[in-house]
């Protein structure tokens, strides 16, 4: 390969030229994001049931799913949530099935329950496809008069969503607040009584008001006219008029009997916008769009609707805005990337002392960056940190392999420049590349293969880090490449001419560090026993140290946004809930740290994001925090502390996320307790409340609401029934369109369409007592009141009943503060063992960010094993020793010995970034040893003794390994001080930790390497 680019010098540059061409069309092309997709595949079945308490929805909808889906193939865990009215069950399947084949499989199987569902539930509906990092925009709009919230949510509902779910890419646009206009007819129970109707009647009289129909045709002249009958209602009038019955002579209107008018729907949702009652937008994208792009479509929308916004009504865009993260996140690691970079130039013109030395090695940096990002872009892979930041730990490296083909060069071309009779330009230059070009090679293999456990993560980790390790892997493949062809090509060309070839002697920099080195490596070898016992015993201690670290699963992210969940006691009226809903923004808003809030209490129509009328969330976007995000929290805990009997819980939009994702729960810790009694799960469930609550290091500790919630229960008396011809179904017709309201037809003004519903009148809706005073008609045709068939107890039934693999479920959830998440659960572990006492068929599991760190920690030890056992495979293959390879490994330990010191530095904690960070070192520090030991060998095959071979190889591999080291770790100095910035959460604990490894792998490595070597010479012949 050397030979032959070296014998096509033009077509190699035109290629090179070509190649940041096209990288940099590609890049262009690439989606932007900030995270890789890191949604598991899921569909979501949302199953409207009108009516049912949320045992009905549990027993005759929720199970009855369940059973039809579990039988699926691929299907990792499914989850269901009960509420009154409505199921929703997620079918999580395995990571890496099809989505679309997924939603197939899914489809295919709810068919088989189509027969089975109470007659008023809805057909199963499958949620849109969407991604955990969906939401990319909340948008409100504020209302300064509350008179003016119908007509905000009209607004909202028939002029902005369709303007925005007309742009590519936009999945869904959820609404919640305001006042949904519709057609009511509020009956009076007293007029029924009177004019002798019941409430079914005048349901079936309304139903048949509204409609238009086609007659057929009339052929007359040679001329077809349709015929088309309009009924349909136009105005409250046309409605008021209709007749329901007739009573002698005279007809009964519907305005006789009932309220006509135009109204509010019963909420089940409410929003707040910086502390004024309004609407709020959900948008959320179709996985694999571009957010960026697609926020920019957003605000051209939103510009033009401003000028359409009627009076009274301010648009609040941008809420939370996921393109704000990312634009922050990807600027971060771009920037980095950028110092990286100019670090590397600067390291190499200090050593090489030559504008066209350092320009040689310099371009491997864009020509390996733009076509690793070709490479990316052909594979369907956008621009994320995650890419970025793989590229930029990579950056580095890229120029090692360049740097010790130049430095070679450059000593070989040298010599030759002294030399009367001088040898070719491009033979020097293919015989000082074929000399390094085998330790090149493999260690270059080496630093690869030690990137292979990124890629066999299954879970959100694998996600997150298999991109990065793949744009590692292209870049430093593309490098050596460059290396072994532009590399030798530029060097011929460029070299030969240098100015810095007449010099005499080394740069001042390389004689400093030679005089420097020469007496250290004579006295480590004078006392090569003491430097290895010595390397020995902080090798143990470090390793020792290592147990006493605390894990976590992912470093915490910084979005520059909160999502703060608000839970009262349940039973609590969706009122309640928005009184102190807007007491909550007052105390945010009061907070100079925060720049805006957006609140939605309740849920909205067909969400699969639901929560009772008891819980509220607040999307709060943050200004800076000057006294640090710790600092801040702790504050806002405090201010939210005095707001009574309202349990919080703080996170951020896309950690809440990924915690839901893992666990079921928004925390990063979930407690789940099986069983089959709700009371039971309760009386636990609080136990381990009280229990975790008194712990040290945990907060926002919530049990997800089990708490009994009040109930009118109406018990259908069989005798009484039977007496008066009354069927259960008539009886409960009447209670749900009375109380719960009956859509019986949609009126329509242009395009906008509204539900024409009748129900009981506000009056007698809002008093229980009343209930038992509707009138149902008998079989005899008398109107006999409910409370004659049924008896009518207040009790307390379950609000919310979750469910996981078929199985009850509670979870008690907690984030961590100031401390870490294996510590934790152990703690929490060890104090349940000891004090809760489970009953039989009752069982706790532990999931959340503890499981998956647990699996990923195992699957990386696994991994790293047959690395490390790879690696000793192919320096066996190099040196042909077995001998030799283990003593080259020497320096892994070594490199850990300031990986761990920089986990220390970091707090502590080693999170799965951390460890990843320590595998990647293996392949790094083994480089070193290679180019000396092949060094050593090669000397001593010339007849040189061992300890002049030592001396020798040491002084003339220092050069190049300080170079290829100083690169390395100043590339990776702006990343590592980013830590803590948004979107180098998980690249920046492994530059930290690579860069401590370097610093004692490169020092210790040119010390007791030599050392060892040394001392084992006679096995080393």
């Amino acid at each position: 390969m050397i030979r032959g680019a070296l014998e096509n010098p033009l077509l190699i540059v035109a290629l090179s030229i070509l190649m940041v061409v096209i990288g940099l069309h590609s890049t262009r092309e690439m989606p932007v994001d900030v995270f890789p997709d890191l949604t598991a595949p899921s569909v979501t079945i949302m199953t409207e049931a009108p009516g049912l308490a949320t045992e009905e929805v549990e027993q005759q909808v929720s199970f009855p799913i369940e059973t039809a889906v579990t039988g699926a193939a691929d299907i990792r865990r499914v989850r269901s949530q009960a509420v009154p009215g409505l199921s929703i069950v997620w079918v999580e399947f395995d990571w890496g099935t099809d989505i679309f084949r997924a939603r197939q499989a899914v489809t295919e199987r709810l068919t088989q329950i189509s027969g089975q569902l109470p007659a008023q539930v809805q057909p199963p509906t499958l949620g849109p496809i969407t991604s955990i990092m969906g939401e990319i925009e909340f948008i409100g709009i504020a209302v300064l008069d509350p008179k003016n919230l119908m007509q905000a949510r009209e607004f909202a509902d028939w002029d902005l969503r369709p303007q925005l779910l007309s742009i590519p890419g936009i999945a869904q646009v959820s609404i919640l607040g305001g006042q949904l206009r519709q057609y009511q007819v509020l009956v009076s129970p007293d007029r029924l009584r009177e004019l002798d109707l019941s409430l079914n009647e005048i349901q079936l009289a309304v139903s048949q008001t509204n409609q238009n129909a086609g007659g057929g045709w009339i052929s007359e002249g040679g001329r077809d006219y349709l015929i088309r009958f309009i009924g349909s209602v136009e105005a409250v009038e046309d409605l008021r008029n209709s007749v329901v019955a007739i009573r002698g002579d005279t007809p009964v209107l519907l305005r006789h009997v009932a309220t006509v008018q135009k109204g509010a729907a019963i909420p089940v949702g409410d929003a707040g916008v910086n502390g004024k009652p309004g609407v709020m937008l959900a948008v959320l994208k179709q996985p694999q769009a571009d957010t960026l792009w697609l926020t920019e479509q957003l605000k051209t929308i939103i510009t033009q609707a401003e000028a359409r916004l009627p009076e009274g009504l301010i648009l609040e865009p941008g809420l939370f805005r996921q393109a704000d993260f990312i634009n922050t996140a990807v600027g971060n690691v771009v920037k980095a990337l950028r110092d990286g970079a100019i670090f590397v130039v600067i390291v190499l013109l200090l050593f090489l002392f030559s504008v066209r030395a350092t320009f040689i090695s310099a371009v491997t940096i864009p020509l390996s960056l733009f076509t690793a990002l070709w490479l990316l872009w052909w594979l369907g892979i956008g621009i994320n940190t995650m890419t970025l930041g793989g590229l930029t730990i990579a950056i580095g490296a890229l120029v090692d392999d360049a740097i010790i083909f130049v430095e070679n060069i450059y000593h070989k071309l040298r010599r030759n420049h002294l030399l009367k009779q001088q040898i070719a330009t491009k033979d020097i230059v293919f015989r000082a590349c074929s000399e390094v070009q085998k330790p090149v090679v493999f260690s270059t293999i080496i630093i690869m293969l030690v990137f292979a456990p990124l890629f066999v993560f299954t879970g959100v980790e694998g996600r997150l880090l298999a991109p990065l390790g793949l744009a590692y892997l292209l870049a430093i493949g593309v490098s050596l490449m460059i290396a072994l062809t532009v590399t030798p090509v530029l060097s011929a060309a460029l070299l030969p001419s240098a100015k810095s070839l007449l010099r005499r002697g080394d740069t001042p920099l390389i004689r400093w560090c030679k005089r420097g080195y020469a007496p250290l490596l004579n006295l480590t070898l004078r006392h090569s026993g003491w430097v290895l016992v010595l390397s020995l015993m902080m090798v143990f201690i470090a390793m020792s140290s290592v147990t006493q670290m605390g894990r976590s699963f992912l470093p915490e992210f910084n979005e520059g946004s909160l999502t703060i969940t608000a839970t009262t006691p349940p039973g609590t009226s969706l009122e309640t809930s928005v009184e102190l809903g807007r007491y909550i923004e007052t105390i945010l808003l009061a907070m100079p740290e925060i720049q805006s809030v957006g609140r939605k209490t309740g849920r909205a129509e067909q969400d699969e994001h639901t929560q009772g009328p008891n819980m509220s969330e607040f999307e709060v976007r943050l200004a800076s925090l000057p006294h640090g995000k710790e600092a801040f929290l702790s504050v806002l805990r405090q201010n939210l502390s005095e707001v009574r009997g309202v349990s919080f819980n703080i996170g951020q939009p896309l950690s809440h996320r990924i915690d839901h994702m893992l666990s079921g729960a928004r925390a990063s810790i979930a407690v789940k307790v099986f069983g089959p009694s709700l009371a039971e799960l309760e009386r636990i469930g609080k136990s381990i409340e009280r229990i975790m609550t008194q712990m040290d290091g945990l907060v926002d500790v919530a049990m997800e609401p089990l708490q009994a919630q009040p109930q009118l229960r109406l018990r259908a008396d069989r005798e009484a029934l039977a007496r008066h011809g009354v069927v259960i179904d008539d009886l409960v017709s009447h209670v749900m369109t009375g109380y719960g309201g009956s859509i019986v037809s949609q009126i329509i003004e242009g395009n906008r369409r509204f539900d024409l519903v009748v129900r009981l009148d506000n009056e007698n809706r809002s008093d229980r007592k009343k209930i038992g005073d509707l009138t149902i008609r008998s079989g005899t045709g008398e109107l006999i009141p409910l409370r004659h068939l049924a008896s009518i107890t207040a009790e307390y039934g379950p609000g919310m009943i979750l469910r996981e693999d078929a199985q009850r479920r509670l979870i008690i959830s907690s984030n961590i503060s100031g401390s870490d998440l294996r510590g934790a659960v152990d703690e929490i572990q060890q104090t349940l063992a000891q004090t809760i006492d489970l009953p039989s068929g009752y069982r706790i599991e532990y999931g959340g960010q503890f499981e998956a760190e647990q699996a990923a920690t195992r699957t990386l030890m696994w991994v790293s094993l047959m690395v490390l056992a790879g690696i000793l495979l192919i320096l066996s293959l190099v040196f042909r020793s077995f001998w030799l390879a283990l003593l080259v490994m020497v320096n892994i330990p070594l490199a850990l010995l300031g990986g761990v010191v920089s986990v220390f530095l970091m707090g502590g904690t080693l999170t799965i970034a951390a460890l990843v960070g320590f595998v990647t070192l293996f392949g790094i520090a083994v480089r070193n040893g290679i180019l000396l030991v092949s060094r050593y060998q090669a000397l001593t095959r010339e007849g040189i003794e061992v300890a002049e071979a030592v001396r020798i190889g040491s002084e003339e591999r220092l050069i190049p390994i300080l170079m290829t080291a100083l690169t390395a770790g100043l590339a990776l100095i702006p990343l590592a001080f980013g830590l803590g910035q948004p979107g180098t959460e998980i690249q920046a604990p492994m530059a930290i930790v690579i860069l401590g490894g370097l610093i004692s792998s490169t020092a210790l490595n040119m010390l007791v390497l030599p050392a060892i070597y040394y001392s084992a010479a006679q096995w080393v012949r």
